[in-house]
């Protein structure tokens, strides 16, 4: 035990003198950074500056204030360092802070809903053993409905009685398209005292079968809100309007999402409006005013993909991740299909309040223009019609059938792409000459003239897109254009086109 003793003092005495050693030498080398090995430079340099000459004493204070910089920074650089690291060091401690509080927050929200979802499996017990005990049932199916993570929808589900609607047609009711636009006229004056001209509900019709997605814009109070309203109520099937808001930037807020915590979806007025339309078979509208005051191209980006699918069956919207007992009737793996007997409408006004509509949103939509008031009218009180989507199709597809676009046209307007296409480097594009074989005979069938319908097209798909041009460049063509127009389908005709480019020209 003395030898071990004797061995351990000698050890301990020899560590504390190499721990003073190592603290004394780095000290030391402190010291001499800091303060020793300056006065040293110091020294050597006035001894070697004793034999320099003005050359040597120019180039030694550069030297010197270099030598300083870089110093400098070195030491700036260094504190930056160690200033960021401590910096980083105290984030991912609040980081840490945070994370355990989010955690704590979890788990009593956990603990908030369990005790929730027992207190109203507890009063849907109490319930359904008053109702066994009053008539001998038990309906154990509202737990669950309560239990969903959807309530707007399940609601949908039971208005309907979980059963789709099937809307029956008059035989006074199935009328064309033409007598359709007249009665329109009538009934939204009579009624709504609402007034529209002819060519204006012959263009919106002629729009539905060119497209699920249209866009009505111009100046305040043309009735570009009310003319779907309208329709909506002419049709026995109220409008659905949707105001976009202007933090719109993805289809979940317009749309709703899942929230995580409460395991509950929070649905929007607008996928209701939807999800209902899967009950009927009539014509639906969903309007979404002010569609602009966001941008159109994210918010409704995913339905101007799907809308363009060939097959109505590839319409399906993604909704939640997975299937659960509870969801609504008409999700099937989480996904609810777009119903064909549904059309977006979009207004859209032009000031500083608003985004510019791009091309990727007007070429997949049907557009139309309302600058004009209507002149009152009196008309005789009308009723409005049931139209069941079939119908309403099967009246666009005998119009392409009945309607079909002369051939002199047809040439003319190769002969007018061709100019432009030259001249200002638009075409009409296969998507576009798609529209128009489609909306001209519509629009005919509705009563409009061939020239008109292909003027209106013209304008709001082709001459609109001028405003892109360097238009300063293009006044000549400009005037060339409207001389071929004059030529191909006579100076009468396409107003709406000339209208348009004069307009471009006095801008200049």
């Amino acid at each position: 035990m003395e030898q071990f003793s004797r061995w351990y003092i000698e050890f301990f005495q020899k560590l504390l003198i190499d721990i003073g050693e190592v603290l004394g030498s780095f000290f030391k080398g402190i010291f001499d950074l800091l303060i020793g090995n300056p006065i040293n430079y110091m020294r050597d340099f006035f001894q070697a500056s004793r034999s320099f000459g003005i050359f040597d004493w120019i180039v030694a204070i550069l030297a010197l204030i270099i030598t300083l910089i870089m110093f400098g920074a070195v030491i700036i650089l260094l504190f930056q360092l160690i200033k960021r690291y401590f910096r980083f060091v105290k984030i991912e401690r609040q980081k840490s802070e945070l994370m355990y509080e989010i955690s704590s927050l979890n788990s009593k929200v956990t603990t908030l809903v369990d005790e929730k979802n027992a207190v109203v499996a507890l009063s849907g017990s109490k319930k359904s053993n008053k109702q066994q005990s009053r008539n001998g049932l038990v309906k154990s199916t509202d737990s669950k409905k309560q239990m969903g993570r959807f309530v707007k929808l399940i609601h949908v589900d039971e208005k309907y009685k979980y059963s789709n609607l099937k809307i029956q047609m008059d035989e006074t009711e199935k009328i064309s398209l033409k007598q359709i636009v007249k009665r329109f006229v009538n009934f939204s004056a009579s009624q709504l005292n609402l007034y529209y001209t002819e060519k204006t509900v012959a263009v919106f019709l002629a729009g539905m079968a060119t497209s699920k997605t249209m866009i009505l814009e111009g100046i305040s109070g043309t009735g570009k809100t009310s003319l779907p309203y309208a329709f909506g109520k002419f049709f026995q099937n109220d409008a659905d309007i949707i105001s976009v808001q202007p933090s719109w930037r993805d289809r979940y807020e317009m749309m709703g999402y899942l929230n995580e915590f409460t395991k509950r979806f929070n649905e929007t007025d607008f996928l209701r409006a939807i999800y209902e339309a899967s009950y009927r078979n009539d014509v639906a509208f969903i309007v979404l005013d002010e569609m602009n005051l966001a941008r159109v191209e994210y918010y409704f980006a995913d339905f101007l993909s799907l809308l363009e699918m060939p097959s109505a069956s590839e319409w399906l919207l993604d909704i939640v991740p997975d299937q659960k007992v509870g969801d609504p009737q008409h999700l099937n793996q989480g996904k609810l299909l777009i119903p064909q007997n549904i059309w977006f409408v979009g207004t859209a006004n032009k000031d500083d309040s608003t985004f510019t509509i791009t091309d990727k949103v007007y070429d997949r939509s049907a557009s139309i223009e309302m600058n004009n008031k209507a002149i009152p009218i009196k008309a005789p009180y009308t009723e409005g019609i049931h139209v069941t989507h079939d119908y309403l199709k099967d009246l666009f597809e005998q119009a392409q059938n009945t309607n079909m676009i002369s051939q002199k046209t047809m040439d003319n307007l190769i002969k007018l792409d061709e100019f432009i296409t030259e001249k200002f480097e638009i075409t009409f594009g296969n998507r576009i000459m798609k529209q128009i074989m489609v909306f001209l005979p519509t629009y005919m069938a509705a009563g409009g003239n061939e020239l008109d319908g292909l003027d209106y097209l013209v304008a709001r798909k082709i001459i609109r897109k001028f405003e892109s041009l360097n238009l300063p460049f293009l006044q000549k063509e400009m005037e060339e254009l409207i001389l071929i127009m004059d030529k191909l389908f006579g100076k009468l005709a396409f107003e709406e086109s000339k209208k348009m480019i004069h307009k471009f020209m006095k801008q200049l």
